[in-house]
């Protein structure tokens, strides 16, 4: 018990206590108003337990990271010239262009197509088309209600879609180059944002495993994967650095690309707060903290646009709720549906649904908080408190469809990942199993298996 008091202290502890027991509360509420089976309830035991260690173990960092003079971050040396992002860059350039003919070699393979022209329809298979209607047409109050209901998608992508198409005058390519351009700049600003507190060989090793983890194709295509990284990244590097109105600004833009742009907040509040409590006394600037509410008012300008263009600024809920059956929920009841759907698929032989669907949500949402557990200590606070925060609120969607497309959006996710596989015999493990899996869900995808 006494060690047990120093690596938490009493204020740690309390909120321990605290957070466990409001956490028990909403799965015992849950537990009893719920008529799924024994392994659905499991399913979500197992992932309360996991979300619960995670949080355990962030919180003696956090408290330390409050206190004035406790937390010492890592301090590596930032030498290396310009070229080493040049590099990364180019690199990553390389990549998407690799991908492409990889996936499109799986599209000849599955004798879906075989005209240049037939793929770039394929890349408008996801939420592509609606991203590409939108850049096109913007967002329609009448007519075609698929049309109308894509509200639903933030604006800040489908602009820049449209800014490329100024250059590119094919809606596909527009997006390809956008998303291309973005997941390489991301590359550079994630490194720069890492080598803050690792090494040169754990920084790339951690965007190596942004391109290896099963899913980053949806980086490549055009989907807001690749933007909201890139401004994700940019916020949080520019807080790290103390420029909070630039970054900010950034989190303000990823706010109106994705409603999870909202997440960064977190990181930035507790860098905030980490400086204030760590400058002396007379060079504290409490003002800082206005910047914080140009990341809201991103999402808030979207607001405005569901009004001038539907009369109620809270109409995409409306649509996400009778279009998709979309609401917010509880992660852990995310967990126990996936579970009994992959289970009925499962025994009703229904592979697509299975392996294309539930299964890959299953593994993410599970792998996710396990790589978590372990590295949640190892990362800066701030970090961990995104993902923790992040993850409530995206995995507890009542309908979820894309877990991993929102996970490998997350940075502190791919590093937990990276700080998984230090040591070769890991990494090369690790590795290994990320590109067999990236290969198998590519075809996934390339069947179109329910792959969103």
């Amino acid at each position: 018990m006494r060690s047990l008091v120093r690596k938490y202290t009493l204020p740690g502890l309390i909120i321990c206590v605290l957070g466990l027991s409001a956490l028990w509360a909403l799965y015992a509420f849950w537990l009893s108003g719920t008529s799924n089976g024994f392994a659905p309830c499991l399913a979500a035991l197992i992932s309360v337990l996991l979300f619960a260690l995670v949080c355990l173990r962030f919180v003696p960092g956090w408290m330390r990271f409050w206190s004035p003079g406790k937390y010492r971050a890592a301090q590596p040396e930032l030498a290396e010239p310009e070229r080493v992002r040049l590099g990364i860059f180019l690199a990553l350039l390389l990549y998407c262009f690799a991908v492409h003919a990889a996936v499109y070699l799986l599209y000849l393979a599955a004798g879906r197509g075989a005209s240049l022209s037939s793929y770039l329809e394929f890349t408008k298979c996801l939420d592509s088309g609606h991203y590409i209607d939108i850049a096109r047409d913007w967002y329609l109050s009448g007519g075609d209600y698929d049309r109308v209901v894509q509200l639903v998608f933030l604006p800040g992508y489908p602009l820049a879609i449209r800014l490329a198409h100024l250059a590119v005058p094919n809606w596909p390519l527009a997006g390809i180059l956008v998303s291309s351009l973005c997941f390489s700049g991301s590359g550079c600003v994630i490194y720069s944002l890492l080598r803050l507190d690792y090494g040169h060989g754990a920084s790339i090793r951690t965007l190596k495993y942004l391109c290896a983890i099963p899913g980053t194709f949806f980086f490549v295509y055009p989907m807001s994967e690749s933007l909201f990284l890139l401004l994700s990244a940019g916020c949080v590097y520019l807080a790290r650095r103390r420029r909070y109105g630039p970054g900010c600004l950034l989190g303000m833009y990823a706010a109106f690309t994705r409603s999870l742009g909202l997440m960064l907040f977190v990181p930035v509040c507790m860098e905030l707060i980490h400086e204030q409590v760590n400058a002396p006394r007379g060079e504290r600037r409490p003002a800082r903290f206005l910047w914080l509410l140009l990341i809201p008012a991103g999402f808030g300008a979207y607001l405005l646009i569901n009004y001038q263009v539907s009369g109620n600024p809270f109409q995409y809920m409306i649509y996400q709720s009778e279009h998709w059956g979309q609401r917010f929920g509880l992660f852990f009841n995310t967990a126990a549906y996936q579970a009994r759907l992959a289970a009925e698929c499962a025994s009703s032989g229904n592979a697509v649904n299975l392996f294309g669907l539930w299964l890959p949500n299953l593994i993410f949402t599970f792998s996710a908080l396990a790589a978590m557990v372990y590295a949640a200590p190892k990362m800066r606070p701030s970090y961990a408190a995104w993902f923790i925060a992040y993850y409530f609120v995206a995995m507890g969607a009542t309908w979820l469809l894309s877990a991993p497309r929102y996970l490998i959006s997350l940075i502190p996710f791919t590093l937990s990942v990276s700080l998984l596989a230090k040591g070769p015999r890991r990494d090369a493990a690790l590795t290994a199993l990320c590109i067999a899996g990236s290969i198998l869900y590519a075809w996934a995808f390339v069947l179109r298996w329910q792959v969103w």
